[in-house]
């Protein structure tokens, strides 16, 4: 059954973006939970699964169930900032409310018949700050194994995806943002629909605390909404272009492109259906950032390509004469 969000006209003026690391980790953690792995994170994956090997999760698996289930929500709590870092959300994680944390791992264990009864589960909710403790210590521990070495190129996708759906806000508003954020998303009449959830029907109504709006490499194929208080309404969609997150070879560019332009330069022009940074786009193509800014500073100088700062990078897009090239090519 949908999950339904409906916004009153304070909340929609505090519709904003951010980019969690504390929540990206634990959504890698859950989809290494789902019974089918999707081949976008193939190579990921494979090395995922040797590092997993070394370390014992055990107490954090418990609370992160198969799809269907609940996670805490203090686990990823909505950040406060647009651009928090791992160490601050990992002290906001362990400065969590005894109660609030105990109420939901209750909440959470429920969701498997047995888990709270069982030895691991009585533990867990005997000593709620204990058990936070542990459970912060352990996704520190993933965050360095699993996403630390790759946070760069996932957080520039991530800040690319921000910034191509704020510029499509821009141009045609709110409702086109809101609806284009999965196939599963719909927005009507102030109210935010989202997919379908077995089991499971909530409403929350309007109340001035906004909507918080985040991307992710890991929640594909599902939209992941939470509205429990006190947390603000948040809605975890499928960021843009993570198809290609890890791919190491970029498609070749039109022969005609590249007799034009040069190789390198038509490969980077063509490989720009998503905004991008210097660093992201050199890690795909195998060549020195160096290089890549010399590259991409002469096709902005002719016009193929705009840029634009967005948080801590430089996001490179084409332009409409950037586009028309590439389709002719």
């Amino acid at each position: 059954m949908p999950l339904t969000l409906h916004l009153g006209p304070d909340d929609l003026t505090r519709c904003r973006f951010a980019i969690s690391p504390l929540c990206q980790t634990h959504e890698a953690l859950r989809m290494l939970r789902r019974p089918s792995r999707h081949g976008y994170h193939r190579a990921w994956l494979r090395r995922t699964d040797r590092t997993l090997a070394g370390l014992d999760l055990a107490p954090l698996w418990l609370f992160v169930p198969r799809p269907g289930g609940y996670t805490p929500d203090f686990l990823g709590p909505p950040p406060e900032e647009p651009y928090p870092s791992i160490d601050d959300e990992l002290a906001r994680m362990r400065a969590t409310d005894p109660a609030l944390a105990r109420a939901e791992m209750a909440r959470s264990l429920a969701c498997t018949p047995g888990l709270a009864e069982s030895p691991q589960g009585r533990a867990a909710l005997d000593d709620p700050a204990a058990t936070v403790r542990r459970l912060a210590d352990l996704t520190e521990l993933a965050w360095h194994a699993l996403l630390a070495p790759d946070w760069p190129r996932h957080r520039a996708l991530l800040e690319a995806d921000i910034a191509q759906r704020a510029r499509r806000a821009a141009d045609t508003g709110l409702d086109a943002l809101l609806t284009g954020l999965h196939p599963t998303v719909d927005w009507a009449a102030h109210t935010l629909t989202l997919g379908q959830y077995e089991d499971r029907a909530d409403a929350q109504r309007p109340d001035g605390r906004g909507i918080l709006l985040m991307p992710s490499v890991f929640v594909w194929p599902d939209v992941v909404s939470g509205f429990a208080r006190p947390w603000q309404p948040t809605v975890i969609y499928p960021a843009l272009g993570m198809g290609r997150l890890h791919s190491t070879s970029p498609a070749r560019p039109p022969a005609a492109l590249a007799r034009l332009l040069g190789r390198q330069r038509a490969a980077l022009l063509a490989d720009l259906t998503a905004p991008a940074a210097t660093t992201a786009l050199a890690d795909r193509h195998g060549l020195a950032p160096s290089t890549v800014s010399a590259h991409l500073t002469a096709l902005r100088e002719a016009g193929l390509l705009g840029a634009r700062r967005h948080g801590h990078y430089v996001l490179y897009e084409r332009t409409a004469l950037g586009n028309a090239l590439v389709a002719g090519g």
